[in-house]
This record gives structure tokens, sequence and C-alpha cells, in this order.
């Protein structure tokens, strides 16, 4: 549940901020190679979290899963500190809904799968009926095959038999489910029959953004025990993602209770903050809208923790 909120006396202090840092954990890091325009490659980034005293990173690329370099990166990198976490993005790259991909990835290490993103129906069709979209989201170095739209529901409006296989395999191995940028329509019945085959861990990455949550959508979801990520690159001063100041980021918390939020960089992009002043960034904003230092732990490390097992 929430803790009181009262406003913190004395001010913040970069000493603070920078203690609440160690150990944080970021779930949704961009770093390269990738086809986007990034300005940090794998390696870079986690010397980067080891200097601020990070704990752990998930690499995310919507193109291809990262698990091949994160287990080198684990080996060969081990004295940084830094665990590298990946995940399995269901994209048209990875032969969209494709339970092959999933298996092998999950079998190689990868802890989190993601339903389609960029070539989710949702994202293309934010895309298409919004003129600024391309000013709103990173878009690729060179001009790329136009996405086949994916959904997890067929014409029926019902989760296609595809899905449930891959389910089955999430569930098997034990790891997080993400909705990817599906629609919130669609993630009711997919997070419902998840449930009934025995899928434990669910997550939203930025349910206010793409994905169409309302405040109440993030009540239920809550209720459900569904974790809900918020990126940081929506609120960091800088960011050419930044949409929402320190009152929208109460919202979102007090909807999704401090025990199930997590704050994510979604950070790695060329031109935006570096991940680690992200981090820097909102974990002053959350204390000084008066959130305990116990509960912006949670927020930044501890949930992220709980939901990936380390």
């Amino acid at each position: 549940m929430n803790s009181v909120v009262e406003r913190p006396t004395p001010p913040v202090s970069n000493e603070q901020v920078e203690d609440i840092l160690k150990g944080c954990i970021d779930l949704h890091c961009h770093s390269g190679p990738s086809v986007m325009p990034r300005y940090c490659d794998h390696i870079e980034v986690m010397h980067e979290a080891s200097e601020a005293g990070m704990k752990a990173l998930l690499l995310k690329d919507h193109y291809y899963s990262c698990t091949p370099i994160a287990q080198l990166l684990n080996k060969h990198y081990d004295g940084l500190g830094v665990r590298i976490l990946s995940g399995v993005p269901l994209n048209n790259a990875s032969g969209g809904l494709n339970i092959h991909a999933v298996e092998h990835g999950l079998k190689l290490g990868a802890n989190l799968v993601w339903m389609p993103t960029f070539s989710s129906a949702n994202h293309i069709a934010h895309h298409k009926k919004d003129a600024s979209f391309t000013d709103k989201f990173p878009q690729t170095t060179q001009k790329m095959l136009q996405p086949i739209p994916l959904t997890v529901l067929d014409d029926d409006g019902k989760l296609k038999e595809e899905v449930k296989g891959i389910l089955d395999v999430i569930a098997e191995a034990g790891v997080v489910l993400s909705a990817g940028h599906l629609h919130i329509s669609e993630i009711w019945p997919l997070f419902e029959e998840a449930r009934k085959r025995g899928v434990k861990r669910l997550l939203v990455n930025h349910p206010t953004y793409v994905i169409d949550a309302t405040l109440d959508d993030m009540r239920q979801l809550a209720r459900e025990g569904v974790f809900m990520e918020h990126s940081m690159c929506m609120w960091t001063p800088g960011s050419k993602f930044k949409f929402w100041d320190a009152d929208e980021m109460r919202d979102v918390i007090e909807a999704g209770t401090t025990d199930l939020t997590i704050l994510g960089s979604d950070l790695g992009q060329v031109g935006n903050p570096n991940v680690t002043d992200g981090f820097r960034y909102v974990i002053r904003m959350v204390l000084e809208l008066g959130y305990s230092e116990a509960d912006v732990r949670k927020m930044t490390s501890h949930n992220a923790a709980r939901l990936m097992g380390i």
C-alpha cells in the first residue's frame, strides 16, 4: 500500500540522491548496437551504471534479443558489479508471435518476453494518426521495411492460439510477461489467459503512453497485482520525450501504488539525457513530492528486483 506522503525537510540533497541511486535497477535501457540512434553501447552503459553504483540493467532493443550479449557481458564484465538482464521482443524482426524465438531466448537465459512493441497494430495506429509521432518516438537511422501490424486477438476478439502457446512457454520458464505496446483493450484478455496458464509475473510498460491506460485502468491493474513501469524519459528535462510533470507522476504512483510502481529510464537515445542522469532527476522529483526514501527505493530498485527475481 502507499505510504502517507509528506513534503520532506530539509530539502533533497545531492548526497541523498546519489545514495538512493546506488543499487538502482533499470528495466528499460536502450543501449546499442541498434538501428536506432543510441548515445552508448551496452558496454559503455554498463560502465556508466557501475560508476553510479547501480545494481542491474535490462537491455531492450525492439529488433533483436540482447540475451546472447547479456550472457557475454555478465561473464566478462562481472567485476563492474552490474548484472545484465535481457528479454525477447516479439516484433517482425523476431518472426512476430513466434514461439520458437521465445523458447530459444528463454533457454538461452532471457528474463522477460515483450509482446509486440514497434510492430504492434496499436503502435502503428498511433503513428498513423499522430502527425507529430516521429518527434515523440525514436526513429531508425535508416529507412526500414514497413512493419506488419501484430495483434494478440483474432477477428472475434479472442486470444490467438499462437499466443496461448507462447504463454505456456513463459509460464513453464517462470519469467516475466510484458504487454509490450499492445492497447489496454488487448492487455485485459492477454493477462487473464496468462494467469489461467500459470504466468505469475506481469508487467505493463509506460501505461499512459501508446498503451492508453487510464488512471482507473492502472488502479485495476494494481488490484490484480500487475507491475507498471513508467519511463523516466517522459519526465526528465532535456529529453525529447518529456510529456509530463511532477503532478502526473504523483497521479500514476497513487493509481499503481508504490508497491507495484517501477521507474525505469527508457533512455539511451542520442540527444537525450543519459541513463544515470535520468535516474538522478526522477529520484529527486519523487522525493520532492514527499515520498519516503523507502518508497523511492521500492520504485527504483526493490520492485524491479522482486519482479525479476533477483
